[in-house]
């Protein structure tokens, strides 16, 4: 398997967001093609957990490129995020749905019950497909550990390039912003009619109550 080399993160974060479509993601025995993804920008990004500066949870998203950032939320998913960019600048991508391309029988057993369709529709289901936790947060997945068993570790291959007439972009899945509907950044991407893509659904924002 050839990996995607850490020079093909340390880029702008929309940059990479669009060109890990059709890549592939190998973890815990399970291979997807990933078919969306957003892109967060930082201290520049209103939406980025990183905005308002570095914290023991967010530390993997300053860097370097080529780590994972891996955080619970809502008190019962984990969400993937790939980091991007340069060193510091707090740059990631979340990894928000895929297709099961190999592993269908460890896939299965882990997503009992769901259709095939929806095992990765979505980023916490992406997660639980692949068997990710907490624990895999900070993980170099440009360079393997020493001793890796094939298919365990965390990897990400070219796999599948997508041409430009089948990549949608628009607001990111949940998050608002000027304006409060998220329109001002349309920092989603994803591969037109595939059926694993998420269901949109826009950002609310939380007035404070006196």
């Amino acid at each position: 398997m050839t990996r995607l080399p850490r020079g093909f993160f340390a880029r702008p974060v929309l940059d990479v967001s669009r060109d890990l479509l059709g890549a592939h993601l190998t973890h815990g025995g399970v291979t997807v093609r990933i078919t969306e993804t957003e892109a967060y920008a930082g201290d520049r990004d209103p939406g980025s957990h990183a905005f308002r500066g570095r914290t023991p949870r967010t530390a993997p998203m300053f860097g370097p490129a080529g780590v994972t950032y891996v955080y619970f939320t809502y008190g019962m998913h984990w969400m993937l995020c790939l980091v991007a960019g340069q060193t510091g600048t707090a740059e990631a991508v979340l990894v928000r749905a895929g297709e099961v391309i190999d592993g269908h029988g460890i896939a299965s057993a882990r997503r009992m019950g769901i259709r095939e369709r929806d095992w990765c529709r979505g980023p916490a289901r992406l997660a639980t497909t692949l068997g990710l936790d907490g624990s895999h947060t900070g993980r170099d997945f440009c360079r393997p550990p020493l001793g890796e068993v094939p298919l365990i570790g965390l990897s990400i291959s070219p796999g599948d390039p997508v041409e430009d007439a089948q990549v949608q972009t628009g607001p990111r899945v949940g998050v608002s912003g000027p304006g409060g509907d998220g329109t001002a950044y349309p920092w989603r991407f994803w591969i037109e009619a595939e059926p694993t893509v998420s269901a949109y659904r826009p950002g609310v924002i939380r007035r404070r109550t006196r």
